[in-house]
């Protein structure tokens, strides 16, 4: 709507100008695609040494920084996907001679590994990668900083391990070229590339406490390029945050992207507003969770935040090293659209083929001890508990197997497996959910109650 784009551009612009970036351009993501961008720049002139201003359209590529990390984590949950490793394998297994082989790749993936923040020798951002050439390069005497799997801290170089990882699984293809040919090129993001393609966004640092520019280097950062080294557009991220929200099986499921959403690591705090998932930045906003990166590299900022519940995503880019609250913007155009346009949900539907008549007749109210649960089928034989009423019940989500038992999906049921017990003529007993015993009705006396039911059953004072 017409206020909403007002909103929308105001907000970039007051990001510009208050952050002094030469330029931004920013976008928001509705509904799986590309609903609304902008631009504000110093000057015109995208690619132009001459002019700061990169603000030409929402093709032009500015360098995304960690916002690279999600792609490499997408072509790692791949590898796992397709059975070539599991997250619980120590790097290792399979790469020979690392500087922290037992450390594993689900630890890598949310920087829980314990490993260095930042690569070995002078700033790995402003200097060429050939000054890094071999692995051991990357890593000081010291590569560990704190124990594995205990803390969340930000690790640069555990990225570049699993891009080489990546190489070593993919027999020795470098990792922009499989990202090229298994993302990129599926996904339609032919403006994603490892080194600037025109027109594109000269990156810039701004004087402190002058309103002068300073050119700032795009160096090649070999071997820690898994690590920050993609350039992108507006509308590029826009096809990544759709892609991030709903999944493509021609690249990962929406199941596996759902995982790599969750969090993997303890918050730290009493009341956490940040967290890591499986390479995507979890934050806390006005009571809404976002998923998504931020990005830096010497003469650039980027920002991506999506809110998946009411499927909005804000992208936000700039030619500055420092200066824009560039997270801040892109939270917020998700923020102005979610809020006055609010997502119109999908029109309810039936279940599509015939009815399981069997599965039907599991649905509805069950008990365990006192506590009131029902039951619900959903799709694909999918099922969900939840309580009835009260509190200090435990509700989650199913997903039926082939052997006729459902798996846990969240909660404390997550990984739990729940089976319909039948009695000796074939009619339904109970359900049994990880040693929990569901009856239909509150302590049956001729259930199979653990423990057993008094005798005299329920009575009054």
């Amino acid at each position: 709507m017409p206020d909403t784009r007002r909103a929308l551009l105001r907000r970039l612009a007051v990001g510009q100008a208050e952050g002094r970036a030469p330029s931004m351009a920013g976008a928001v993501v509705r509904g799986g695609r590309l609903a609304w961008t902008g631009a504000r720049a110093a000057a015109a002139g995208a690619g132009d040494s001459s002019s700061p201003g990169a603000a030409d359209g929402p093709g032009v590529q500015y360098r995304i920084g960690s916002i690279t990390k999600t792609f490499v984590a997408v072509l790692v949950l791949r590898l796992r996907d397709e059975g070539l490793l599991t997250l619980d394998d120590p790097l290792g297994k399979h790469l020979a001679g690392s500087v922290a082989p037992d450390v594993t790749i689900a630890q890598l993936l949310s920087h829980s590994s314990g490993l260095a923040a930042e690569a070995r020798g002078p700033w790995w951002e402003r200097t060429p990668g050939e000054l890094r050439p071999e692995a051991g390069d990357l890593f000081g005497e010291n590569p560990r900083r704190l124990p594995a799997g205990r803390r969340f801290h930000y690790s640069n170089p555990g990225y570049a391990l699993l891009g080489a990882l990546i190489e070593r699984l993919r027999d020795g293809e470098p990792w922009g070229e499989v990202l090229r040919r298994e993302v990129l090129e599926p996904l339609g993001m032919s403006r994603t590339t490892l080194r600037p393609e025109a027109p594109h966004a000269d990156g810039w640092a701004v004087h402190p406490w002058a309103d002068v520019l300073l050119p700032e280097p795009a160096q090649d950062t070999g071997l820690m390029s898994p690590a920050g080294q993609l350039w992108s557009t507006v509308e590029d991220l826009g096809r990544w945050a759709a892609f991030l929200t709903h999944g493509d099986d021609r690249v990962l499921g929406a199941s596996t992207l759902a995982e790599m959403r969750t969090p993997a690591v303890p918050p730290e705090g009493a009341e956490w507003d940040a967290g890591f998932g499986l390479g995507l930045q979890l934050m806390r906003r006005n009571r809404r969770l976002l998923v998504g990166h931020t990005g830096s590299m010497p003469g650039f900022l980027a920002s991506l935040w999506i809110d998946v519940e009411q499927d909005v995503a804000g992208i936000a880019l700039a030619n500055c090293t420092s200066g824009p609250a560039i997270s801040a913007v892109a939270a917020d155009l998700a923020a102005i659209v979610a809020e006055r346009e609010p997502r119109i949900p999908e029109p309810w539907r039936p279940q599509p083929g015939p009815v399981d008549r069997e599965l039907l007749a599991l649905t509805g109210p069950w008990y365990w001890g006192a506590h009131p649960y029902v039951l619900r089928l959903r799709a694909d034989r999918a099922l969900e508990l939840s309580l009835m009423q009260g509190t200090g019940g435990r509700a989650s989500r199913f997903r039926a197997e082939a052997d006729g038992t459902w798996t846990g999906l969240d909660g404390y049921f997550a990984g739990e497996s729940l089976r319909v017990v039948r009695a000796g003529d074939g009619s339904v007993s109970h359900l049994d959910l990880g040693t929990f015993v569901f009856t239909r009705g509150p302590y049956e006396p001729a259930g199979p109650v653990p423990g057993g039911v008094d005798a005299e059953g329920w009575r009054g004072c």
